[in-house]
């Protein structure tokens, strides 16, 4: 009985370092947007309070806050950047290139990212839109960037809500009349918003682009090998 429970325990250990060892990067990365959301949230609580207090107004609750335009704008506000540059990214490394950039495809090449997905029909292994074809597999083939781009409208949506809402807000405090989310879209307040992340997202893209030339990272995918020429383009 005692040698099948430990058989048993060390199987499960087992699968648990397997999957912490397949899945480690997304388990890092979505662990610490969860513990910065959390410290966000805290943060932000008690900061929209402490400004309520000051206009002698009642503080919000937790679940209250959770909802206000306070934190929805500046969560989306950040989010809508974080998908137009990706989006952005996505599709500009399928046709534009940067000499001896790690982020770049290879100049004059051919890769296996470029190779059409209609000669692989009858592969066992395809994903099914690949077996499928016709509208699904042009759906598919270009998913990525389709949802980044559907995620940064959605984000941005949110982003003209809450902002309206913080507005509104801020100006019923003050006896002044609500905004409607078109007003507040229309706004300098909006835009200046936008721009001041979306320059910052482009910013740090094409600092990855040039500095991965000529700078390295040993065991990083996003960078080239620590002893190749600052010539190669791409990873391989």
């Amino acid at each position: 009985m005692a040698t099948a429970i430990k058989s048993a325990v060390e199987a499960q250990r087992s699968g648990l370092g397997t999957l912490v060892r397949n899945n480690g990067l997304s388990l890092a990365v979505f662990g610490l947007f969860v513990l910065f959301m959390v410290g966000q949230a805290i943060a932000g609580f008690k900061e929209n309070n402490q400004g309520l207090q000051e206009h002698g107004q009642p503080p919000l609750a937790m679940s209250e806050y959770l909802t206000s335009g306070h934190f929805i704008e500046a969560t989306a506000e950040n989010w809508e950047s974080e998908f137009l540059q990706m989006a952005a990214y996505v599709v500009f490394t399928a046709f534009l290139f940067q000499r001896g950039s790690a982020e770049s495809k290879k100049l004059g090449e051919k890769e296996a990212v470029d190779r059409d997905p209609r000669l692989s029909r009858n592969k066992k292994d395809a994903p099914g839109p690949v077996r499928r074809g016709g509208l699904v597999l042009k759906l598919y083939e270009n998913s990525l960037s389709i949802t980044f781009v559907l995620l940064f409208f959605i984000s941005f949506a949110l982003h003209a809500a809450g902002g309206a809402l913080e507005t509104s807000e801020e100006r019923v405090a003050h006896g002044g009349a609500p905004v409607t989310i078109v007003e507040y879209v229309s706004s300098s307040k909006f835009w200046f918003e936008s721009f001041q992340n979306w320059q910052s997202e482009f910013l740090a893209l094409g600092a990855m682009a040039v500095l991965s030339i000529f700078l390295r990272q040993r065991g990083s995918p996003e960078s080239k090998p620590v002893d190749a020429p600052h010539s190669q383009t791409g990873t391989g």
